[in-house]
């Protein structure tokens, strides 16, 4: 029944549905807010790896 998590067109259907949600003025603060986010995550992420290491 459920052979892949996420099929290609599951991905489409998101990003229609957040297209409609945020609507096309403010996706490209909401790309970059969430880019941010996401370097900060792996920034502290690799600091507690090496915290972890010593």
């Amino acid at each position: 029944m459920l052979r892949n998590g996420l099929e290609p067109w599951h991905l489409l259907i998101v990003g229609i549905v957040v297209i409609v949600l945020f609507g096309s003025k403010k996706l490209p603060d909401t790309a970059r807010a969430v880019g941010k986010s996401l370097r900060i995550l792996k920034s502290e992420t690799r600091a507690m790896r090496e915290d972890g290491a010593d």
